[in-house]
Formats: structure tokens, sequence, C-alpha cells
């Protein structure tokens, strides 16, 4: 059973927010850890995702681990250095401001079987883009179908519309 450590020094992000999603994926197989930090909205989940993809590659490859097997065994987020700034405010006083930063440790472990995955992650394919005369044709068409939907309606059926807002309030 093999341990593979990383870490991540100064990640200019407060650590009460790094945690929220280290905390959702302590104790998770590597597949579903990297699904779920691929769904999570939080600023925090992509260089969590770019840290875990590194211990992966490590592991595979320096230290010939079964990616399968892998699971994140501890993931801590500790405090690093404060850059302090001032804020001005009124009658020359000043308020001070603590732009926090993080240090991320995550250890991988090699289980004795393989976790079965939840999720499966693929790649997205690249669409391709039609070129030149199905370009234009595919523009054309929908511009008509613009124009088609701007049609304004006969002047019939405003005429009521029109005759309700000109009448005087009593």
């Amino acid at each position: 059973m093999g341990i593979e450590k990383v870490q991540l020094n100064y990640l200019r992000m407060a650590p009460r927010k790094v945690r929220l999603v280290t905390d959702s994926i302590k104790g998770l197989s590597v597949n579903d850890a990297q699904a779920q930090l691929l769904l999570n909205p939080k600023r925090a989940s992509q260089p969590i995702l770019k840290l875990l993809q590194s211990a992966i590659n490590n592991a595979t490859n320096n230290k010939k681990m079964d990616e399968k097997k892998l699971f994140i065994k501890e993931i801590k987020v500790d405090q690093a250095p404060m850059l302090k700034r001032w804020l001005p405010r009124a009658m020359g006083r000043a308020t001070p401001i603590q732009k926090k930063s993080s240090h991320i440790t995550l250890v991988l472990a090699e289980s004795e079987k393989p976790k079965v995955s939840k999720f499966k992650i693929q790649k997205q394919e690249k669409i391709k883009k039609p070129k030149g005369k199905k370009l234009k044709e595919k523009k054309e068409k929908e511009e008509k179908e613009k124009e088609q939907e701007l049609k304004v309606e006969p002047k019939e059926s405003r005429g009521f519309m029109r005759k309700m807002f000109r009448r005087k309030s009593i």
C-alpha cells in the first residue's frame, strides 16, 4: 500500500473558503473526487482539482500505483501568511484588510481493492464548425427564421389596445 503526498503553497484564497470544498471530497475515490470538483461551482475547486490531478499523475508514473485503487486519505488546509493592506476611511482613519492565503496538503493512498466509482468522467468532444458555403447557408437560414419571428401583427388586433389606452380616466 503506497502513499503519495503533494502540496500547494500560497494559494490566494481564504482557508475557510477552501475547506468548504476540501471537506466534500475527503475519503472519496479519486474518480469520484474529480467528478465532485468538476461540478462544484466554488472558485476553490479549480486549484484543488489541478492539485489532485498532479497527485494522481505522480502516483501512477513515479510510484507505479494503480489509479483505480487510489483514494484521498487526507486533505488538509492550513493558513499561509497574510498580506496586510489598509483601506482609507473617513476623518483620516484607516481600516486594516487581511488578504488571506492557504497551504493545501493532499495525501493519496492505495486501497486493497479498487473502489467502485459512482461517476464516469468523459472528455468533451469538440464541435466541428461548418466551413465556407455551408456556414453562409446556415447563417442565411437563421436570419430568415428571425425575420419570420419578428413579423408585426395586423393593425386590426392592435386597434382594441389603442382605444383602451386612449380612454380618459374618470
